[in-house]
């Protein structure tokens, strides 16, 4: 029998659609919330950005600084109960930002194109499922996002294995991680769900 606590969604659920991981939540701490989220999530997005294109095409060095500054700005907003108007658009960036990295520090190493769509699809996967159970109400569990690294965890260990000169082998290790992590609990999570919650989150939603 499997067995799995349930956690309700929170009233702002677009805070668990940004996937933070321990780096983020701790600067958000420290900040306690008052910093809005959209603004530093797009110039984050922005400059990480500049720094893939002078990096892939000049210095390549450049690039790995991309997952600090996306931290440093984007990091402070994840404690924000993202309540604006236009908040909902910070966890597409955060995606955004985070798989446009991948993908341009896999080709710049001449990584493989199938490992390379095997770590974004684990990421994707994640993802949708993370939406999928908010629209009927079945929260992540908390330390999901912990294991899972985070967007800004995995960002950093990509750019760690530039560092390293070993892509190719933490694209393998982290693809790997990955999909045996969230494939497995998310199995596990909606084996556990009860039926009935979902059928009555269905049938409000078509209210």
């Amino acid at each position: 029998m499997v067995s799995v606590q349930m956690a309700p969604v929170p009233r702002s659920a677009v805070v668990a659609y940004r996937d933070d991981g321990v780096p983020s939540r701790a600067m958000g701490a420290l900040v306690a919330g008052q910093l809005p989220p959209l603004p530093p999530a797009i110039v984050g997005m922005f400059v990480t950005g500049v720094l893939l294109l002078v990096g892939v095409a000049g210095t390549d060095g450049l690039a790995v600084f991309a997952p600090a500054v996306a931290l440093l700005l984007a990091g402070p907003g994840s404690s924000h109960p993202h309540d604006g108007r236009l908040d909902w658009l910070v966890p597409p960036i955060l995606r955004l930002t985070e798989y446009g990295f991948v993908a341009s520090v896999g080709f710049a190493h001449d990584v493989p194109p199938w490992l390379i769509l095997m770590l974004l699809g684990a990421m994707a996967f994640h993802h949708y499922d993370v939406v999928y159970r908010l629209r009927q109400r079945v929260y992540p569990p908390a330390w999901l996002a912990t294991s899972g690294l985070g967007w800004d965890g995995r960002m950093l260990l990509v750019a760690l294995g530039g560092l390293a000169g070993q892509v190719a082998l933490v694209f393998v290790l982290l693809s790997l991680y990955l999909w045996c992590l969230f494939s497995w609990e998310s199995i596990t999570c909606w084996l556990a769900a009860p039926r009935f919650g979902m059928d009555a989150a269905d049938l409000g939603a078509h209210d």
